[in-house]
Order: C-alpha cells, then structure tokens, then sequence
C-alpha cells in the first residue's frame, strides 16, 4: 500500500465484489478501512477455493489492507457500536439496497446528524430519481439492461454476458474517483462538510456501453447507434498457424504496410483506403481480410514481422499463460505484499504504481472479526463492555486458533 491518504478512515458496509473491490483501491492508496461484517461474513469468505478457513480466493482478493468487526445489526447494541465508528469517520461506503439500511438506522440523513463531515457514498443499482429506484441489481442483471449485452447482440444477433463481472468492477472505479471527489471537495470548499454520493450501476454501466458507440444518436438520431470498427464480427484473435495473435493497424501508414506484406495493394489503390472516415466504414472488410490471411505462419512468425513493420500487435493469452506472462512476472504483479505471504502464493497488487512514494507492506485480508476488540477500545469501550458485547452475541470475534 502507498501512504496517499493515510489519516482517512472509511466505514465499509460492503459485501461480495462491487463494494469491497472499490474500498480495497481506497486502502491500498493507505486509507483506514474498517469492513463492517454480519456475523456470519461477507458471503464471498466462503466461497472456494480456500486458503486459510474464512478467506476464499475472491473474498482474498477484495479485502486486503482492511479491519474487520463483525456486528450484529439487528441488536441495539451492535447499532450503537456502528454509531461509535461512524463518528470518527470520514466516508461510508455500502452496496446494500437502501432502504434495507435505511430501517438499520443508517440512511443518509441518520449518519449525517452523527457526523456531519461524513462522506456517504451509496453504490446502488438503478438512481434513485428513476422508475427502477430500489429494485435488486447483481451484476449479470446490470449487464443486460446497461448495454453490455447489447453490444454482443447488435454484433452477433444474440445478446452475452462478458465472461466476468464487468458491471461489479466497473461500477467500483467509479465508487474510488466519486468518493476521493467528495473528500476533496469537503476540504477545499465544503467548508468541512461531507454529502451523499450515488454511484447506480446502471448509469455507469450505459454510460462505459454508449461512450464510443452514441455515434449518430448524439445528434438527434442522425445516424444509427454503433461504431463501425468495434462492431465488425471479424473484429477478434486471429487463428495462425499454431494459435491466435491481436493485430490493430490503425493508422493509414499502418494499414498500408500490413496489406502490403499480405499482397492486398489492391486495397490501398482504392480511393476511399487514404480516408479514416471510409476506411472505418469498411472495417469488416479489412478485418476480414486479417482472419484469412494470418494461417500460414506461426504465430511467432507473424509478431516478428508486425512488430518489425512497427503495427500494434500482441499475443492472446488464456488465463493460465496470463498467470504466466513474463512481464506481469518482471514487474512483480503477483508477489504477494504482506509481510508474511503464506498461504499466498499469487496476490493481484495494486496495478498503478505512484513512483517516489515508498510502499508499505499491506495487511492480510482479515479473519471475520478480526479487529473486533481493538475498534471497540478505540471508540471507547471497556474490556469488560467488550467481552458482555461478545458473549450476547452482538460482536463476533475469532474463536481462538481459527482465522474465520
């Protein structure tokens, strides 16, 4: 972790990916992120593969640089303790629909009138202005009304879901910049005061669909919706001899020295070839070309020749030769952070590296109620408040020798 915002402290009040990958960003830029947990867990503990009891590969790789305190919501007790940590916070950030919170005693105005500097960011699934305000959002639903799906659809005639959460992660970036926006913003001219923040899913996900493909829909329908060169069915690996390679000439030079080496000046005689506008227009076509072309040689073959003819071009990885890829491997992206790795033998670190600062080594994702005991002394607690807390039920710590 990086010490950029060392000092903030975070409730995080989420479950799963959409939440705890977004607070994970935020801890690893070195805020303080206290994981408020039911007592039986996020769900996504759970889930295997599993590297210590209570800490499944995905749980581990949303919850690093974290504190857990597992509450029991439903008890005045467990809310009150929630209140504590509330008032020494800077931001609170959950994925719960909000009226469910709401009825918790957690809304927005509930926390304000606790802290009145707070930042409450809610990531929801529809905006709260719209007729699909409340409705449950998971992020295969969101996929499919955001136009995700779609786009698969107008391709190739039958719509699909990305093969990975996209609508979760997608919706989490937007979370990290909205959240470090309202903080900035509430100390340079809010005069101190937090807001609500709303991140809706939905919103954030048309808005990453249409970016590139408004197209004429900008102005007032002149044009259909779509661009042209993402759109085109030939638009993917190409099969060589022995794999597949991503190839993009993109600009006219490039274009032209590709078909040049493919003995295609037919094209680049044409009229419209020197036209960025027609060339787009005629992307299915060139594309095609591409996926016909590239069988007679070796993979490694046609990447020498590309790069050699300076046109972007790279290898297709499966999952297994990414985990693989010398570069990830030089850079280090899989080692582990924590000071003590085992029984991790590949983390997924922080991809953005701030050069200069010198980086810490990060927590390990918690056991359930890991820091249960601590966070309650620091919000004012006696140890014997603590353990009457534990023994009701409304704190749930690690039993002795177990991590979750």
């Amino acid at each position: 972790m990086y010490p950029l915002l060392d000092g903030l402290r975070i409730i995080d009040i989420t479950t799963i990916i959409l939440g705890p990958f977004a607070t994970q960003i935020l801890g690893d830029m070195g805020a303080e992120i206290i994981k408020i947990e039911a007592p039986d867990g996020d769900m996504n503990r759970w889930n295997p593969p599993m590297g210590e009891p209570g800490i499944g590969a995905g749980f581990a790789n949303n919850n690093r640089n974290k504190r857990s305190v597992a509450l029991d919501l439903k008890s005045e007790d467990g809310k009150e303790i929630l209140r504590r940590l509330i008032g020494t916070a800077d931001a609170l950030v959950h994925n719960m629909r909000q009226d469910a919170l709401d009825r918790l005693g957690f809304g927005w105005e509930a926390c304000r009138a606790l802290n009145p500097k707070l930042v409450y960011c809610a990531a929801v699934g529809y905006g709260s202005d719209g007729p699909y305000a409340g409705k449950p959002a998971y992020d295969d639903i969101i996929q499919a009304a955001g136009g995700i799906a779609g786009l698969t659809w107008a391709r190739d005639g039958a719509p699909a879901y990305h093969p990975t959460v996209t609508a979760d992660k997608l919706g989490a970036l937007h979370v990290v910049y909205a959240v470090l926006g309202a903080l900035l913003y509430r100390e340079r001219k809010g005069g101190g005061l937090g807001q609500l923040v709303e991140m809706p899913m939905l919103e954030a996900t048309a808005a990453f669909s249409l970016n590139e493909n408004l197209m004429g829909a900008s102005f007032e329908d002149n044009g259909g919706l779509g661009y042209h060169r993402t759109m085109s069915r030939n638009r993917k690996p190409y099969p060589t001899k022995d794999g597949y390679i991503a190839v993009l000439p993109y600009t006219t030079a490039q274009w032209k020295r590709v078909l040049d080496a493919l003995g295609r000046e037919d094209i680049t005689a044409t009229a419209w070839f020197g036209s960025n506008t027609e060339r787009s227009k005629r992307s299915d076509e060139l594309y095609g070309i591409l996926a016909s072309s590239l069988g007679t040689r070796t993979s490694a073959e046609w990447l020498a020749l590309f790069e050699g003819l300076d046109v972007p071009c790279g290898p297709v990885h499966s999952l297994e030769a990414l985990v693989a890829d010398p570069h990830l491997k030089a850079v280090g992206f899989f080692e582990p952070q924590f000071e003590s790795n085992p029984p991790y033998h590949r983390g997924l670190r922080q991809p953005v590296l701030w050069r200069g600062l010198e980086a810490i080594p990060d927590r390990r994702p918690p056991a359930l109620g890991a820091d249960g005991r601590a966070l309650l002394s620091e919000v004012g607690y006696t140890a014997g408040e603590t353990e009457r807390l534990i023994a009701s039920g409304a704190v749930v710590v690690p039993t002795a020798g177990k991590a979750g």
